[in-house]
């Protein structure tokens, strides 16, 4: 009978996110390197140099690839010769593991877990509680695969109860584009098929802690109706255009991974869930002799990857920017930005809609007015940082309070990640206002642009507050300029024509 005493275990969860949140999985670098190589489109390229850039970033300064950091969720198996030297329940040793990653002071990660999501919605400090699937296997010893899962990412998941005749990756095709991109491209695609509707989604999300191994099974060939539709959803998602970021280009997803189970005969249950760019999982073993043991990476794995400001990459002042200039800004340009921008996310833009309808002020020091707002909540900083990792979320959840911001506020630019919905892109056009586009999955590279950072409003609400950053050479695409263009609709419809050209 093995023995798990409970503070190996719980050392071993805590060890295990810290260990993921700054080291990406050695294959997932490579499949993103390779196809950092073969793309084609200039900004789509761009975008995943930064990725990399920012992943061995992180590796070196082990500090967080995303500033979100994610709830976790953890698939425990337990032999059943195992035991454990306490009586704590499963969830409260992996809650207490996730409390000390979160919380350790070296490394502090972003706390996002809300209680009561539909109520109050408040914080819960720690990241608790975890997700967790426990099951009872054969043999000895506990084996966990465990995961951070952002929230772009997880919001785009979908489910269907197609017809035993229905094509899988046909359906997959069509739902990947309503995505958008606010899951942050190339990623990996995890599918469940079969048992229930909900046993499904459990074995989309379990299939995503596998490896990143397409292009290997792609030279080897398929072995199995599995393998084949990997390999046939993985072309038809390339296949359209989407690109990196949704800037249009070659590669839209690095792998595809499947799990299936048994179902009803009149069924057929599938799911869909998108790991982002920030893809954090890793599994370990224990067998009673002590806590886990995570061998770090070699950083000789990661390639070296420079981007250089060409000739026509723009630098830019915001203080005091006129609408003239912002004018004078075409949608797929670079720009480099300086100065000084307020922050303010889902919660601070609540707030101020609540401000404005009851006719009172915005609190001192807010004051929108000919000024851009950034779409963050970034990480607690540490030692000599000004703040921690602060890339963009995604700006599709501000679309419903962007007229407001706007017509009410005199906003005249949005910073952000991922696409921006039709009537967002009129009220964009009709004000004259801008909207550039971060990219996400470069956290911690973005945040070395960030030279300055203060709290001005909201700060109970943790990384949700407003903030002023002072940045410096911070780089970014427009995506939306002041005319509506939007580089998220021209990007992909030129190249899923390309790609079609070449079939």
């Amino acid at each position: 009978m093995t023995r798990i005493k409970k503070e190996d275990f719980i050392e071993s969860i805590a060890d295990s996110l810290q260990y993921i949140s700054y080291y990406h999985p050695v294959d997932f670098v490579k499949a993103m390197h390779a196809a950092y190589q073969r793309e084609e489109n200039q900004a789509a390229r761009d975008a995943i140099g930064q990725i990399l850039i920012n992943s061995k970033m992180s590796a070196v300064g082990k500090r967080p690839i995303c500033q979100d950091t994610g709830i976790v969720t953890a698939f425990v198996k337990i032999g059943t010769k195992t035991s454990f030297d306490c009586d704590d329940t499963i969830q409260s040793m992996i809650d207490e593991g996730v409390r000390r990653a979160y919380s350790d002071p070296a490394n502090p990660l972003r706390k996002s877990v809300v209680a009561s999501p539909a109520a109050e919605r408040a914080n819960t400090r720690d990241n608790t509680p975890a997700i967790v699937y426990t099951e009872i296997v054969e043999g000895d010893g506990v084996e966990v695969h465990i995961a951070a899962k952002g929230g772009g990412s997880e919001n785009k998941t979908k489910s269907a109860m197609l017809t035993p005749t229905d094509s899988i990756a046909d359906w997959v095709a069509s739902v990947v584009p309503a995505m958008g991109a606010g899951w942050c491209p190339p990623g990996v695609l995890g599918i469940g098929i079969g048992g229930t509707v909900d046993k499904a989604m459990v074995l989309a999300k379990e299939s995503l802690m596998g490896p990143v191994d397409m292009l290997e099974l792609i030279e080897r060939g398929p072995a199995n109706r599995l393998e084949e539709l990997r390999i046939e959803i993985y072309n038809a998602v390339n296949n359209l255009g989407i690109g990196a970021q949704g800037l249009g280009g070659l590669t839209t997803v690095l792998d595809v991974k499947i799990l299936d189970c048994p179902t009803h005969a009149a069924s057929l249950p599938v799911a869909v869930i998108p790991n982002c760019a920030a893809t954090r999982h890793t599994h370990f073993k224990l067998d009673g002799t002590g806590p886990a043991v995570l061998t770090p990476p070699n950083l000789e794995d990661w390639p070296d990857i420079s981007l250089e400001a060409s000739d026509d990459v723009k630098r830019v002042f915001l203080d005091n920017i006129s609408k003239d200039e912002i004018a004078t800004w075409k949608a797929g340009e670079t720009l480099l930005i300086n100065g000084k921008i307020l922050t303010g996310r889902d919660a601070a833009h609540n707030r101020i809609k609540g401000l404005i309808d009851n006719g009172e002020s915005l609190p001192e020091g807010v004051d929108f007015n000919g000024r851009f707002i950034y779409y963050v909540g970034p990480v607690d900083p540490v030692g000599d940082e000004v703040v921690g990792p602060a890339g963009p979320t995604t700006s599709t959840r501000m679309d419903k309070y962007t007229d407001m911001m706007l017509e009410k506020t005199g906003l005249i630019g949005m910073i952000g990640k991922s696409e921006r919905g039709d009537e967002t892109i009129k009220s964009i056009k009709n004000h004259g206002a801008v909207y550039l586009m971060a990219v996400g999955g470069a956290a911690y590279l973005v945040s070395k642009a960030i030279k300055k950072s203060r709290t001005v409003a909201f700060a109970d609400l943790g990384m949700e507050a407003i903030y002023e950053f002072e940045v410096e050479d911070m780089p970014v695409t427009v995506a939306v300029d002041s005319q509506g263009e939007a580089v998220h609709k021209t990007g992909p419809t030129f190249w899923q024509r390309e790609i079609r050209k070449r079939l």
